[in-house]
């Protein structure tokens, strides 16, 4: 979808932002940028629709240099959500929402479904919120409008540039949840520029870690935790993030052996104090049963981090739980796990805990 190739970036003052980047973003993949000030990330983000061009190199999008396109037809494909957020005081929600498909002349009837479909899509009333203007919107309501006028194209690729730094913790972690469910109904390609490691770790399928204007790590956030490129990595990895806040398919054990079928919890005789996850041919989850019955959404999602975890083991009682993406049962995670690898994270000297 996205290719970097060689691409560098020198500013006409002899500064080097970029240095021999070399990136791939799939299709519908959410990649976060991280990394200390000045490492790069919005430079590396902003030649993707030109905003900035590069110095050399290649960037393509769906195989064909960026340099091939019409600069507005790149720029009506390409959704771009600001920390500023941006929205046209002047205007109301529903005008703000339709800038880019009014610009591609699309009828009214289409455009009035489809800022029905998005307003809904993050739980905005569109007959409540439609026609009011952004100084009537709280600051989190102003950012999902924002986030929604980037999708109102139906762009392909979606880029935003720290888009929850200027919010409250409360407001910005609803809008990493709602971001996070948004993509996996929408399916976009997102290249997501933050300074937070805990809302790279929670929202990349990929987090590309960078210091001066160089990858050092590009990978799946398990791997970051688990398998660090170098010191640097380590460093910023370990001195940023909680290990409360690792995501539990990074502990999980992926063995599948604590699964079974329906058909087998059916033909044996199981203790009946016992949980059991059950799956289908395909590692479809099925559901948890104990005592014959089954319970009530007590899988736990891949990407929720070990503090909630460690909640719904409570709510449930139990000691092992199934963890899921999209319906797929990817492993399971005990109350055990969570307590060994939060020892391996944890120094006790002199009597006193070190995280």
């Amino acid at each position: 979808m996205i290719e970097f190739q060689n691409v560098s970036k020198i500013y006409p003052d002899g500064t080097q932002a970029i240095k021999n980047l070399n990136l791939t973003a799939k299709n519908g993949e959410f990649i976060t940028l991280i990394g200390p000030s000045g490492c790069g990330k919005t430079t590396t983000m902003k030649m993707i629709n030109r905003l900035i061009e590069p110095t050399e190199g290649t960037i393509k999008i769906n195989g064909r240099n960026i340099l091939d396109y019409n600069v507005h037809e790149l720029r009506w494909n390409i959704g771009y959500v600001l920390q500023e957020i941006a929205l046209f005081p002047h205007m109301t929600v529903a005008e703000n929402i339709t800038v880019v498909p009014e610009m591609r002349k699309w009828k009214k009837s289409k455009m009035n479904d489809r800022i029905n479909e998005l307003m809904e899509m993050v739980g905005l009333d569109p007959d409540q919120y439609r026609n009011r203007k952004p100084a009537e919107l709280s600051g989190g309501q102003q950012q999902r409008i924002g986030v929604i006028r980037a999708l109102a194209a139906d762009p392909d690729i979606i880029l935003m540039d720290e888009p929850f730094s200027a919010l409250d913790p409360i407001t910005r972690e609803q809008l990493q949840q709602d971001v996070r469910k948004l993509h996996k109904e929408i399916k976009k390609t997102i290249v997501f520029v933050t300074h937070d490691i805990d809302e790279a770790m929670a929202l990349g399928d990929k987090v590309c870690l960078m210091k001066e204007g160089e990858i050092v790590q590009a990978d799946k956030p398990q791997n970051l935790i688990l398998h660090p490129n170098n010191d640097f990595v380590k460093e910023f990895i370990g001195e940023k993030k909680s290990p409360w806040q690792t995501a539990v398919d990074v502990i999980m054990d992926d063995t599948f052996s604590k699964t079974i079928s329906y058909l087998q919890y059916q033909r044996t005789n199981f203790n009946p104090r016992t949980l059991y996850i059950i799956t289908g041919e395909n590692m479809e989850y099925e559901g948890t049963y104990i005592n014959g019955e089954k319970l009530e959404h007590p899988e736990l999602p891949n990407d929720i981090p070990l503090i909630k975890a460690t909640k719904l083991f409570r709510e449930y009682e139990t000691n092992i739980l199934p963890v899921v993406k999209d319906n797929q049962v990817i492993g399971t995670l005990s109350y055990e796990d969570i307590v060994h690898f939060l020892e391996s994270k944890t120094k006790v000297e002199n009597g006193v805990v070190h995280q």
